[in-house]
This record gives structure tokens, C-alpha cells and sequence, in this order.
């Protein structure tokens, strides 16, 4: 089976009758703890991942934008000086980005090319941002923009919100862009500082994909973030990020019970986010494991965005021999659970866990090493 790299570069020499000036590509991301807190200004601790959007392409001297995406068999073709909001599918992140960059003021010159990637769609992995950087990057090299870390991944999570209509956070957008390999990256959402960490000695983190997708921009992530906005509202704040829990537990009587169990989520996970940097800090896996554990009762219980297959794997995964803790990962709703694991058990829990989830639940799942990767990069120019 072809490389993603070498798959998009032999279609592009077939389709242009060229090879392709340039190749980027971004990663997707695994999010080892933190959920649901970035669109509440609060922390995450997301690692890229060995998993990536790519696109060979060669500039135009016209706005024309033309990529073909290997993986739907679908051209994407707009002018950029002419953008019309279609039908939700991949083309739509796209055209998000050309419209966002316009928005801060660039002025873009097109390209075609080719786009494929091996990051899972739906899985919360973050297939979406991988899309919105790679493609960022192409305009960069065609527009001749310069590229700012901080500044690529709001001009991306702008596009997301209000082009493409999920008003998620800005944590896939910066592990994607910032991603450092070899480590995960604790994010402030509210500064944008970013504190790498390597992960414990001897362990390996496997993402455990339940073989179920949901489609986030159904709404149902939406309410959650509703939900919190009404909670910071409640204590006079524009966030959670500034609520403390013992202003939640004392209006534990006052406030409608489903909005406190949201706010309570996004709290305390703030809290075990930031410990789990200490944890990383420190090398002490177990208590890392202890956190991801907490993390993934309280999304269950308090958040309420895990599914009975996320469950029945989390479940599984933990009650294994070199398995320090596992995770629902992603905005919920089906997709991916993530494992911190001995690196000498990691084989034989791949094969067990695999076998359990598979009795139990009836699905296919797909166990995989991650390995921490760098961000998004240009990895051929011409120039």
C-alpha cells in the first residue's frame, strides 16, 4: 500500500502531466486530557499524531482554487473572490479557510492540487483542523503569507465557527500547528502559551477507534457549549474558565441541575488538565493514568457526550495489565478512546483489547500506536 505522500504525488503527475511544486502537510491530534475546556478558555493537553492531511499542489496567477480529494473521489473547485457557502462536506473547510484569511485582510492568489490523508474522518482525532492547516499552509506559499503559529490556528478556528458552523475551541487548530514531535503540548486557551511535555518513560499512547462516528455539527456540541455559556453567565462570567468549584458547589441547590453537571465537568478538568502537566513533569505515569480515568467518569457522567461503545472500550482497555488509563478523546459521541500504556505490554493490549471490544460490542475497532509528531510543515517546494 502506497505512502499518503507518494498516493498524492503519482495523481497529481497523472492529472497535471507534472510533478507538483509544492508538498505540505498537518497533522491530526490525540488529546490526552482536557476536553470540552478550550471554548471555555481553559487548558488542554492535545499531542499531534504520525497521522496527516497532505496536498501536493502548484500555484495559479488567478484566485481559481482546484483540489481533488483522493479519499471522496470529489473535486473541489471556487473562486476565491466569489465564495458561496455549499452543502456541508470537506470542500466547505476549504473554501472556510480562503474566505477566513480574506477576512484578515490577505489577499490570495489559487492553486490546484491533490489532498489526501490516513486520519481517521469522524473519529476525534481531528481530521477537520489537519484539513484547515494544510490547507492554510498552501495559501501561505501561494499568497506569500507569512506563517504565525498563533495566528494561522485563529484564522482556521474562525473558518470552522462561522464558515463551516461548529463552534468548537481553539485546540485542534494549535496542536495541529504547533505540534512538537516527541511531546504533548499543554495549551492555555485563553494566552495561547503552550508548554511541551514529553510523555512518561516507557510508555506508548494507543488510540482506540470504537468503529462508531458522529457528525459534531448536528448540534449536540453546540448545546454543550450553550450549556457552559449559561453556567459562566450564571456566576457573572463570560467563561468557566474563571469560576472556581467552590462557587459551583455553593449554588449546588440554586442552579438547574443539568447546567451544574456541565460546569462541574469543565471545573475540574481544568484542574486534572493542569495536574496531568505536573504528572508529565514529574514522569510519574500512574498518576497520569489516575487523571485520564477521572476525566473519562466525569464526560460520562457530568458532560454526558460518552456513548456505550466509547464506554464498553474504556472500560475494557483499563482493566489490562500495563494499562495506566484510558479515555474517551474528541468531542464525544462516538470515535476514539486514547490509552497511556506500558511500552512493554502495548502488543499484547492491542490484541486483547481488540478481541474484548470486538465480543462485546459487535463493532470493528482500530488500535494504533501514536507517536507524537511535529505541526504543520512544508515538506517540498520547489522555490
Amino acid at each position: 500500500m502506497l505512502d499518503v505522500r507518494t498516493q498524492i504525488t503519482e495523481i497529481f503527475q497523472e492529472r497535471y502531466g507534472e510533478a507538483p511544486q509544492y508538498i505540505v502537510r498537518a497533522p491530526g491530534r490525540v488529546n490526552l486530557i482536557g476536553e470540552h475546556t478550550d471554548y471555555n478558555d481553559g487548558f488542554v493537553f492535545p499531542m499531534a499524531i504520525d497521522r496527516a492531511i497532505w496536498i501536493a499542489f502548484r500555484p495559479r496567477t488567478d484566485n481559481h482554487v482546484g483540489v481533488w480529494l483522493c479519499d471522496f473521489d470529489q473535486l473541489v473547485e471556487f473562486d476565491s473572490g466569489n465564495l458561496t457557502k455549499g452543502a456541508h462536506n470537506p470542500g466547505e473547510y476549504i473554501k472556510g479557510i480562503a474566505w477566513a484569511l480574506q477576512e484578515h485582510g490577505y489577499n490570495l492568489t489559487g492553486w490546484e492540487g491533490v489532498l489526501g490523508g490516513d486520519i481517521p474522518v469522524g473519529a476525534g482525532l481531528s481530521s477537520s483542523a489537519g484539513l484547515e492547516m494544510a490547507t492554510l499552509r498552501a495559501f501561505a506559499l501561494t499568497s506569500t503569507i507569512h506563517w504565525g503559529t498563533r495566528e494561522m490556528a485563529k484564522i482556521a478556528r474562525l473558518a470552522e465557527n462561522q464558515w463551516v458552523g461548529m463552534k468548537c475551541g481553539i485546540m485542534d487548530q494549535i496542536a495541529a500547528a504547533a505540534g512538537i514531535i516527541g511531546h504533548a503540548l499543554l495549551i492555555d486557551c485563553r494566552s495561547l502559551d503552550i508548554t511541551p511535555a514529553p510523555l512518561p518513560q516507557g510508555t506508548e499512547v494507543v488510540v482506540l477507534d470504537t468503529g462508531t462516528r458522529r457528525n459534531l455539527v448536528d448540534g449536540a456540541y453546540n448545546e454543550r457549549r450553550r450549556q457552559c455559556e449559561l453556567a459562566a453567565e450564571y456566576f457573572g462570567y463570560s467563561v468557566l474558565r474563571d469560576v472556581t468549584v467552590w462557587q459551583l458547589q455553593s449554588k449546588a441547590g440554586q442552579m438547574d441541575p443539568v447546567i451544574y453537571r456541565r460546569a462541574y465537568h469543565i471545573i475540574t478538568e481544568n484542574d486534572r488538565t493542569v495536574l496531568a502537566l505536573r504528572a508529565m513533569l514529574n514522569n510519574d505515569a500512574q498518576k497520569l493514568g489516575e487523571l485520564m480515568k477521572q476525566s473519562h467518569a466525569s464526560l460520562r457522567d457530568d458532560f454526558e457526550i460518552s456513548t456505550t461503545a466509547l464506554d464498553s472500550m474504556v472500560t475494557i482497555a483499563q482493566t489490562q495489565p500495563g494499562c495506566y488509563g484510558a479515555r474517551m478523546t474528541g468531542g464525544g459521541f462516538g470515535g476514539c478512546a486514547v490509552a497511556l500504556v506500558q511500552s512493554a505490554a502495548v502488543s499484547q493490549f492491542i490484541v486483547t483489547v481488540e478481541q474484548q471490544y470486538r465480543a462485546e460490542t459487535g463493532n470493528i475497532p482500530q488500535l494504533y500506536i501514536c507517536q507524537a509528531a511535529d505541526g504543520a510543515s512544508v515538506v517540498k517546494s520547489d522555490l
